[in-house]
Order: C-alpha cells, then structure tokens, then sequence
C-alpha cells in the first residue's frame, strides 16, 4: 500500500519515511488532487446558503475525519527535495511542479468557491476574532490570487504563475547543483598552513568520502568559513572566494541570470496585472511595513547610524593588515576574513577555535533543550522509533509543563550531499483543533549546516553555530507552542517581517553567561568555560557588528530594487546588482562577482520584497530582548507572557497588537543600536518602528 494513503500507524502519525518509495509520490500528489476536486466540487456544489460552515470550515479542511492528502505528501516530498534530494527526485519535481501550480489555480481562480466565499465575507454571522482573521485572509487570498480578473487575465495570470513556479524550481536545482560541484582537493600539507585541527580533519573526512587522498574543501558553510578565515595562502583563498561568489554565472546549464532576469519580470507582472504598480506595493500590503516607503525610511536609518562605525571598523582592519603585510597591500574580498579573524584574536584574544571544545554538540543540544526548560517548562526525549528519512536525524517527543504531549521535534545538523546549504526550520504537520476539541499537535523540523564530526573528535561547534542553532529553534518554538483553531493561522503562519522575531530573540541568550553555564564544558576535560573567555565573548559581541549590519541593509536593498521596478527589467544583473546596493557597501566590489544568482530568499524563497524583515525583527527582537534583560533572562512570568501573547498566537492578530500585548508598547530602534554599541544608555530614540 502507498503509506500517504493510509493511516501512518506510527508514534504521534509521523511520516513514515522508512516505508517511502519514490513511486508513491506521484500517486499520492493524483489522489490528492482528485480529492481536493471533491471536496470543492462538494463545497460549490452546496444548494444552502453559503455560511462561514459549510464554506470556509471546508476549505480549511475542517471535516470530520478528514486529512488533507495533498498538503501530506507535498509537505513530505518538498521537505526531502531541500533536505536530501538525488536526481530522481529533483527529476520528479521538474514532472509535477505545472501540475501542481495548475491545481493551485484551479482553486484560487473557481468562480464558484470564490462567490460563496464572498457571500460569506459581505454577510456572515458573528464570528470570533480568529474565524474574522481566517475569513478575511481567505477573501484576501483570492482576491491576491486574481479571483476578480476577466477570463483573459485569468488566463494571462495562469501562464505566469505556472512559469514563475517551474523558474523558481530550476533555480534551486541549479544552486544546488553548482554549490556541490565544487571541491579543493589539496594534496601538499604546506598548503594546509594557518588551518586549524578542526579544519583538517574535516577535510581530511571529506578527501575519505570521495575516495581521494589528501584533503577536500567544499563549499558548505563549516568547509569555506574555516578556510576563509585561517588559510594562509592567499592564492587558495582567492580561489575559494571566486569559485563561492561566480555560483551559477558560468557558461553551462546551471547558469542563473536570465532566471532571475525573467523571474523579477514575471513578478512585476503578476503584481501589475492584480493592480498594484511593482511586486513590492503587491507584496507589502500584507507585511507590517505597509508600503516601500517605510521599509527605505529603516534601510536609511541603519545605514546613517552604522556606516560611521563600519568605515571606522574597515579602516582598523586595513591599517593591521597593512602593519603585517606592508603599506603596498590592498585588502581583497577574499583577505577580509582572514584578516578579520587576526584583529578579532588581536583586540579580544579570542577566535572560534578556542570555544570549539566547549561547545560540543550533544552538550549544545542539551543546552538548548534546557534552555527551553528553564523559560518554559518543556521537556524533550528521543523517540528512535519515530522514522527519520536520514540517519543524520535525530526525532524527540517534546513535553509541555504539565507532561501532556506537545510536538515532535526532527533536528538534522550536518551539510551532505543533496542538501541545500544554509538553515530553515518547517512543518510535517501543523497545528489545529478538529470539530471535536481535538488539538492536533504539530511536526517541526530545522535543519542546519553545522560541523560534522570528524574521526578523531565529536562535533564541535563555533559559537556562530550556536546561533544558527538558537535562532532555527526559534523558529520551532514559534511552531511547537501553536495554539489556535486553525492550521492556516497556526505557528509561523504569521506576517513575514515577524516571523524572524522568535528566532532573532533566541539568538540573545548565545552570550549570556548564566546560559553557558548549562552546558558549555570541554568535551575532554569536562572543565566549564571559563569566565574569562565569557568575558571577552562578550566584548567582542560588536567585533564588526556594524560592518555586518550593513551587509544585511545591502542586501535588503538589492532585494527592494528588483521588486520595486515597475518598467520590465532587462539590465544586466552583474552592473544592476552594484548599483543598488552601492550606498551600503564600503568593501571593494569584483566585477564577476554575483549575489543574485544565487539569492534563494528573494528568488525562490518567500522573501521576494521581504528581506529587509531580518533587520525590522532585529528591531523587534532587541526590544523584547530587553524585557527579559530588565526582569530576569530566566524569568517564567516574563516567558509565560512572551509564550502566550506572541509564540502561541500565530497568525490570528495583527502583529503590532501582539507585541504590544507583551511588551505594553510598540519596539523602537532604541534597544537594537544599543546593543551593538551604536548608542550609550540614556541616549534617547529617534522613533518608533511602526
């Protein structure tokens, strides 16, 4: 039998991914649709009045014994195509993705649903504020979707969304693809010089799997950013950075600039044909920002507090790389790691190295899990029979307070072939509560690029991994605490420059001592770290802080000039790319060089017009940061608050009102240049974020 045909018959209905064949999939995505056809052929079909009941209830799925079969096996397969494709997958995906969009705009362009959907928005009974929420986002969905265009924009809107999905698909297969086609095989140890025991042994590790002697760089996060930041020869160096920053400009059938070209141009046009002058107006209606203007009016503040600092923070680093190398030497993108790692270990005696033995993973995991207990109250157990679909994975049982049954946690750590670089947290199952009371409790899963370990030692961690960590756990926090009605409202569903709140906040603790406490001890030695590395962990916080807050402001500004033009777009994205970004950037820029290309938030991610969101919930999570900093980083009543009102809420109020709601007033920039010691205590905010 095909297992997403079925009951699962598995601990909490996990996916049972150990009885998964590649066969199934394509049955399951037809059967799916066919029931989804009859389910809305049902719905319409209705001779009663159309009532929130018997319309809106349906289309959420809310029947009794119901599960969606096609969000089952989409949720799954698509999971797998980022987490651990091969190319029968990512061949199967090329098959079904028009497929798939199709049935998409079956649904968000059925003259019928979408009437009885508005019948029920002009004329409804009383409803609770969550059920107004879902019938207003409902009626919105449509009506984004193109559900009041004429037939022929109907048509018009079908041929670019079904374009602009199969382009987004082939950009991702494409990144992939480049990013593990590229390997540095070294074979001289001489070349080695400067590389720290961890970076060879992983290499040594990654030479072994490949069957080759000597060693392997990739460039997977752990691989580059070990080598970019330790190897002494400049040549190599330079060789890594060219071949990480020209991903998918080559010559060949993974190149992505005319992608990206007509992917902008196919959004522009979507936005254009719903009435909206460029995607970004499209897009920011339904974002807290509002509208381009106020996302610039942050971008701008940023830049005119930072800049300063960052000019200051490059100039420092040129004036000692030059002490060392000579007054002739002109810093490169590829030396400023190298070099930043040097003054970092000058100004606060410290570098990632000499915090690695203390922040071996299953002690960091322990730490985060207890974290969780501290401010929460939760607590999670592995469960080996909950199937994983790679051993890498890890399935813990999580525990509310009270010892009632809260979600399944998957937590995959290491970078592997057919896994796309980065980290992301998502859902097997979400959370709702069916007609009978039941709570569904949601899947979630993040899955990271951290160190592996290697033959020699465990996985030892750099504390930038530690935030990768805290922040994709964040995210799951924000799912495994959903608490609403419905699904589609439930966990991250939430306004996208909101959602990087619960995982930007958890970062905070990565510093703080009475957290290190609990779990960083040598993985040998079994000493604790000690205070005086805390110390200068601490001190060190803003080492470059300013520079990097520029790097995310430019990019938050390339994403915005793509999605803010409302003429078609045919500049060449090399020159194009440059010149946005330009007022944020104080390094030297290469002319082949390309961030575009390989930009998966804005090309198929979800943050197209939306990557400005990191810096607004920067905003955001300083601030409540700061509340926990006046009342307690452990304090329950302050957690509780913070639970209640924000991470359990989901989508089901606006977002300023739920932050206010914990906090008792709207955030400002305050906290945030404060804590990267832009501003001083006492100095006073510009303005509100609103």
């Amino acid at each position: 039998m095909n297992p997403f045909l079925e009951p699962y018959n598995t601990p909490h209905d996990t996916v049972p991914f150990d009885k998964i064949r590649m066969d199934d999939f394509e049955e399951a995505f037809l059967e799916g649709i066919r029931r989804d056809n009859e389910l809305i052929a049902k719905t319409i079909n209705n001779l009663e009045k159309p009532t929130f009941d018997n319309t809106l209830l349906n289309t959420e799925g809310d029947t009794e014994g119901y599960y969606d079969l096609l969000a089952r096996v989409s949720t799954v397969f698509f999971n797998l195509l980022s987490a651990d494709t091969n190319d029968e997958l990512d061949a199967l995906a090329q098959k079904l993705q028009p497929l798939l969009t199709r049935h998409a705009n079956d649904v968000r362009l059925n003259k019928r649903l979408f009437e009885r959907i508005r019948a029920v928005h002009l004329h409804h009974r009383k409803l609770t504020p969550e059920e107004k929420v879902l019938l207003d986002n409902s009626y919105d969905g449509f009506v984004r979707s193109g559900a009041l265009l004429d037939d022929t924009g109907k048509e018009r809107l079908r041929k670019l969304t079904e374009e602009a999905s199969m382009l987004s698909l082939q950009f991702s297969q494409n990144l992939l693809k480049e990013e593990k086609a590229f390997t540095l095989h070294i074979t001289e140890e001489k070349e080695l010089a400067g590389l720290p025991d961890t970076a060879r042994e992983a290499a040594s590790a990654a030479a072994k799997e490949r069957g080759l002697e000597g060693y392997v760089f990739t460039l997977d996060a752990p691989s580059y950013g070990q080598f970019m930041s330790y190897a002494e020869d400049r040549e190599l160096r330079h060789k890594m950075y060219m071949a990480r920053n020209t991903i998918c400009t080559h010559d060949n059938a993974e190149n992505n600039m005319e992608i990206c070209k007509r992917m902008v141009n196919l959004r522009r046009e979507i936005a254009q044909l719903l009435g909206f002058r460029s995607y970004a107006d499209y897009v920011l209606k339904k974002r807290m920002a509002g509208n381009a203007r106020n996302v610039y009016s942050l971008l701008d503040q940023l830049i005119d507090a930072y800049k300063p600092t960052a000019l200051k923070e490059i100039e420092e680093l040129n004036k000692m790389a030059r002490k060392i190398e000579g007054n002739d030497f002109e810093m490169m993108p590829w030396d400023f790691g190298f070099y930043s790692h040097k003054l970092q270990l000058k100004k606060y005696n410290l570098d990632s190295e000499m915090l690695r033995p203390y922040f071996e993973l299953s002690k960091v995991i322990n730490g985060v899990f207890g974290l969780a207990n501290t401010l929460y109250g939760i607590t999670f157990k592995q469960n080996k029979d909950i199937p994983v679909y790679h051993p890498d994975v890890k399935a813990y049982e999580v525990f509310d307070e009270d010892g009632t049954f809260l979600a399944v946690f998957y937590a995959d750590f290491h970078p592997r072939k057919g896994k796309q670089g980065g980290a992301w947290m998502t859902e097997y199952q979400g959370q709702w509560i069916d007609r009978k009371g039941k709570n569904v409790r949601p899947h979630v899963s993040v899955v990271m690029n951290l160190s592996k370990p290697t033959d020699e030692k465990p996985a030892l961690l750099k504390l930038s991994e530690v935030e990768t960590f805290l922040h994709e756990f964040g995210h799951a926090l924000h799912g495994m605490f959903a608490n609403t009605r419905f699904e589609s409202l439930s966990g991250t569903n939430v306004w996208w420059d909101f959602v990087e709140l619960p995982s930007q906040f958890m970062e905070n603790f990565s510093i703080e001592k009475r957290f290190l406490r609990t779990f960083a001890y040598h993985y040998l030695t079994g000493e604790p770290l000690p205070d005086e590395l805390i110390r200068r962990i601490v001190k060190s916080r803003n080492y470059m802080a300013a520079y990097s807050c520029l790097r995310q402001v430019s990019l938050g500004l390339l994403d915005m000039a793509y999605y803010t033009k409302k003429e078609e777009f045919s500049d060449n994205i090399l020159t194009f790319e440059k010149e946005a970004w330009k007022k944020a950037i104080i390094g030297k820029q290469l002319p082949d060089t390309c961030m575009t290309v390989q930009f998966s938030h804005i090309m198929a991610g979800g943050y197209a017009a939306g990557y400005y969101s990191y810096k607004w919930a920067e905003v955001l999570d300083a601030d409540a940061f700061s509340v926990f900093k006046r009342q307690g980083i452990f304090n329950r009543k302050t957690a509780r608050s913070f639970r209640e009102n924000i991470l359990s809420k989901g989508g089901t109020e606006h977002p300023m009102t739920l932050y206010k709601r914990f906090k008792g007033s709207e955030p400002t920039i305050d906290a945030l240049l404060k804590r990267n010691g832009i501003k001083q205590e006492g100095d006073r905010a510009k303005g509100k974020q609103r």
